[in-house]
């Protein structure tokens, strides 16, 4: 915590002179433009003499035969953009940022209107937000994720002010939805599956530490929790789909970001003739160069960058190709000392190499449109890690994981009352293992032999999907889909069928139910420690959702739903039967140690039900306040039911933020959890070996004392003629509440220990556009 503050000053007087001199040059005369596209939701076909207005304004602008629009001469500020068109439900973009000198572009998506009736309104302008599915989604613009306080620009993060997210721990962005794991979560960028988008990626699953993607490239992300359809599949909990903006095609732009986490450029400008454009990210984290420079320890900080890259070009105005790269590394070698004075259990060296680069094709036809990509993914490991109290050796990982992937997507819309959507995707695995699992003890005090993994596998993964959307009434939609994915490492095949309903009950009210069986196969790592893993059955889920939503103004939504999963078939080690294996992530360092058997015997269950208020930012005021009230538990190998590792039971969160001019902006997040569940250990035996052994008649009985924290952040804007800054400062934890993120055993002092969660931690950023 006191290197975090020693950063802080030390990087504070580098911007007080910046923004001194910002002060002065700023002028409130200043201008920028907005430019946009509007199309039909359905078919992507460019609508024309479609109405744009800027509103409280009297600009705006009539759309062309491209669906294209242009709206000059806007003097700088924070904006809503409303999209009208006859027979089609109008849309409200909250959150144009128009900059000096800069361009702004804004994509719109008009949905037919299913209800023609005169004496109706429909007023679902600021929430047109979801394409098929009516419920458990949620979608957030570049702005909502940027300014999100306590997010830090990490776009998992701000989905844990969500009901459906537990709360588990701040150092980590495992995103835990509805009594699931960090393993059963996928994310797609532009049509383009990425299996993790963190930094530090926690190997078989989809979480890290911080961070992948830069926000800044981001033009929009849905959330989905649970009920997604078809098109979807290879997870059991939830689906988040990210859009890259287009770089600016009328000329260069640029950017310098200065933050807590690092420093980077942001560059964007048109090719080929204003056909096409390009878009690119670097980004570096900085701490390990003041380390070098200043004298505050013996640590050694992380080292870690990325850089993520969107070239587009238009064949024909039908037609689109998109080459989209994300690439990431993390370099680490805390030493001994370091870990002990961090209460850090284990340490060692670090070397991660995440890379995704794919293309994909747009294609527009008479009555719908296709997406299909390519893509490649190589994640790469080299590490080793020992324990710190006795500094033997805990596990070499030498592991190289490629997929090359293939994913195609067609939608087609027959008339206002049907529509389908069907495609298929396909993967080739080809993982190479060269690692060593030591010998170890387990959490029950069992002694496991060491594994030495040598192996060099090739599987490939083929689904097919499809579904079809129906409006039999004006207020009726139904979705009806079904999925057959094919996996050739264990030679299984799984049907998967999913339906859907929604019913429009009034001009502010809908009624919707989701249900539907999902696959998922287990992580690669795991089923490579014995040929017999191969026999185990893939884990599956069943998703029942009633929600109904509510506007209690155009630009507020109250939401409420009731869900219930069911999993079967997950693995559980018989050596340690009261343990639910997949959830051994969250005590076991974050890797899978090595297992001699697995049964597929595991059950579980999540119930619960939920409450959001969303409201966008009309005016001056934003904020969003959620509630949840659930339990998950799964059923051991002696048919005992137990929670799971990641029952809050409770959770509470309200954020939101007040805007009271174009300069400024203040926002904060309040967030409240009961206590984790966790295992006591069994002192007795942990002294007598030195080492963590839980007591096995307690398994999950205990729990962490509740969470709560508060962060605060404030934005600061500054226009010149041709340039635009932003600095912004957060709080994280406020008032420094010691939230526990676990006990341990200390080895040097053999005895139990603390790990906290984040102290009070200060985060800044500044933002130069050129």
């Amino acid at each position: 915590m006191k290197k975090l503050w020693y950063t802080l000053i030390l990087s504070i007087p580098l911007l007080l002179p910046i923004l001194s001199f910002s002060n002065i040059l700023e002028n409130s005369k200043r201008i920028g433009r907005i430019e946009g596209q509007v199309t039909d939701l359905d078919t992507e076909s460019p609508l024309t003499g479609a109405n744009v207005l800027l509103i409280n304004t009297r600009l705006g602008a009539i759309t062309d035969d491209q669906g294209k629009f242009s709206i000059a001469a806007v003097p700088v500020g924070n904006y809503t953009l409303q999209f009208s068109y006859i027979g089609y439900e109008s849309v409200k973009k909250t959150d144009i940022i128009v900059r000096s000198g800069r361009m702004t572009f804004v994509q719109a998506e008009l949905k037919v209107s299913s209800i023609e009736m005169q004496s109706t309104t429909v007023r679902s302008g600021y929430f047109a937000e979801s394409k098929d599915q009516p419920l458990s989604m949620v979608t957030f613009s570049y702005e909502e994720i940027r300014r999100g306080p306590g997010s830090g620009g990490d776009v998992s993060r701000i989905m844990m002010s969500l009901p459906s997210v537990a709360k588990v721990n701040d150092q980590m962005n495992n995103l835990i939805v509805r009594g699931g794991s960090p393993i059963e979560n996928a994310f797609y960028l532009d049509n383009i599956e990425i299996p993790n988008i963190n930094h530090w990626p926690t190997q078989g699953t989809t979480g890290g530490a911080m961070g992948l993607l830069n926000v800044d490239l981001i033009r929009d992300v849905s959330f989905s929790s649970g009920g997604f359809n078809a098109i979807y599949g290879d997870r059991l909990s939830s689906v988040m789909d990210i859009g890259f903006r287009e770089g600016n095609r009328e000329e260069f732009d640029g950017q310098l970001d200065l933050n807590f986490a690092g420093f980077g450029f942001v560059a964007e400008g048109p090719w080929f003739k204003k056909h096409g454009s390009w878009l690119v990210s670097a980004r570096r984290s900085y701490l390990d160069f003041l380390l070098k420079t200043i004298d505050i320890g013996t640590s050694v900080a992380p080292v870690y960058g990325d850089a993520q890259a969107k070239c587009v070009y238009n064949l024909s105005p039908h037609h689109q190709l998109s080459l989209i790269g994300v690439w990431g590394n993390d370099i680490n070698h805390p030493s001994r000392d370091r870990a002990e004075e961090n209460d850090m259990i284990y340490y060692g060296d670090q070397n991660i190499i995440e890379n995704t680069t794919g293309v994909n094709w747009r294609a527009i036809w008479r009555q719908g449109y296709s997406n299909t990509s390519c893509s490649y993914t190589l994640s790469s490991f080299n590490e080793d890690f020992f324990e710190t109290g006795s500094g033997l050796r805990l596990l070499k990982n030498r592991s190289s994981e490629q997929d090359f992937k293939l994913r195609n997507i067609n939608h087609f819309c027959f008339s206002n009352k049907y529509a389908c959507e069907f495609g298929l995707d396909a993967k080739q695995i080809r993982s190479l293992y060269n690692n060593y699992y030591a010998e170890y003890q387990d959490a029950m005090g069992t002694i496991i032999p060491a594994l030495q993994l040598k192996e060099k596998l090739s599987a490939l993964k083929l689904g097919i999907f499809g579904h079809l959307l129906a409006k039999p009434l004006p207020r009726l939609s139904a979705d009806l889909g079904l999925r057959f994915d094919h996996y050739s490492f264990n030679q299984r095949c799984n049907f998967s069928p999913r339906f859907s309903l929604s019913y429009q009950l009034s001009s502010r009210a809908n009624l919707n139910f989701a249900t539907g069986l999902y696959y998922q196969n287990l992580p690669l790592i795991l089923l490579a420690q014995n040929p017999d893993h191969k026999n185990l059955v893939d884990p599956r889920a069943v998703h029942y959702v009633v929600s109904m939503d509510y506007l209690l103004t155009e630009n507020t939504k109250l939401t409420f739903e009731v869900y219930q999963k069911d999993y079967w078939r997950f693995p559980i080690d018989p050596q340690q039967p009261k343990l639910f294996l997949l959830d051994e992530l969250s005590y076991r360092y974050g890797y899978f140690f090595n297992h001699e058997r697995l049964t597929d015997k595991g059950q579980a269950e999540a119930k619960g039900i939920e409450m959001m208020v969303q409201k966008k930012l009309a005016k001056n005021f934003y904020g969003l306040v959620s509630a949840a009230y659930f339990r998950t538990r799964y059923r051991d190998m002696n048919g005992s039911w137990r929670n799971r590792v990641f029952d809050n039971r409770v959770i509470f969160s309200i954020e939101g933020g007040f805007k009271p001019n174009n300069k400024w902006e203040f926002s904060c997040r309040w967030v409240y959890a009961g206590g984790l569940p966790y295992t006591p250990f069994n002192t007795q035996a942990s002294q007598q070996h030195n080492q963590a052994v839980l007591d096995e008649n307690r398994i999950n009985a205990a729990r962490y004392p509740d969470y709560h924290s508060l962060n605060l952040r404030f934005d600061r804007r500054f226009h010149f003629s041709r340039s635009n800054l932003v600095f912004y400062l957060s709080a994280w934890n406020v008032y420094n509440r010691k939230n526990v993120a676990s006990y341990y055993w200390n080895q040097v002092d053999n005895r139990q220990d603390t790990i906290y969660q984040w102290n009070l931690l200060p985060i800044f950023g500044l933002e130069f556009e050129l």
